[in-house]
């Protein structure tokens, strides 16, 4: 099912994705910023989070402490957070006619449970469908960064590492796999930007594929 199905006619759901270090906080908050300048509403969302259980549940994720968290339980963490992100502030905002733009959501899911952990690919699918109600995102920027040096640079810079960013180099290969393989798993839906250029740059790209699919949403 579509984002963009009866219900949800008058709002637009973008997602940003791509690996660690790529960049897609930073511009997920520089597009909400332009894109309120055309009038629209704008939320700006992170997964996990959002919530009051949401954050909780988040914590509980990426403290590296949990070591001995199984994959099963990652997953189904991971869906319960989401599943109250829906219903709780995504689906009602769409209804209402914002833009909600959302830094990671089920494709991550498949990239980092499925494909990173080895967890069934189907049953990975059925538990975002479940979580989701089958909703999608209109409008998919993968964000890609070839240098995996400058990813680990970037990384590296922040204070700490969390669970997910301490699961290994091979776990972060096929992770990496995973989301180079979107654009030609979703070609409808998924846009790749090259995020190995100056920041504003390749801000100004990711406005004009944005602004390709969504017209309305350009700046008077």
């Amino acid at each position: 099912m579509c984002g963009r199905g009866p219900a949800l006619s008058r709002g637009i759901f973008i997602t940003f994705e791509g690996d660690d270090g790529v960049g897609k906080s930073t511009h997920a908050r520089r597009l909400a910023e332009v894109i309120r300048g055309s009038g629209r509403e704008v939320l700006c969302l992170r997964e996990p989070g959002n919530t009051a259980i949401g954050e909780k549940l988040r914590s509980v994720l990426l403290d590296p402490a949990h070591v001995e968290m199984t994959p099963a339980c990652e997953l189904l963490v991971y869906e319960a957070a989401r599943a109250q992100l829906m219903q709780e502030v995504l689906v009602p905002a769409l209804e209402a006619g914002a833009v909600v733009i959302c830094d990671r959501f089920t494709d991550s899911t498949v990239a980092y449970q499925a494909a990173g952990r080895g967890l069934p690919f189907d049953t990975v699918h059925d538990l975002n469908d479940f979580a989701t109600g089958g909703i999608e995102p209109d409008l998919t920027i993968l964000l890609s960064l070839p240098d995996a040096g400058e990813k680990d640079r970037r990384i590296g810079a922040r204070s700490a590492k969390d669970r997910m960013e301490l699961a290994g180099a091979g776990f972060h290969e096929r992770v990496s796999a995973a989301f180079a393989d979107l654009p030609q798993r979703h070609p409808q839906r998924v846009v790749e930007i090259m995020a190995d250029e100056e920041e504003a740059r390749t801000a100004k790209r990711l406005l004009e594929a944005v602004i390709e699919r969504f017209p309305e949403l350009a700046v008077a």
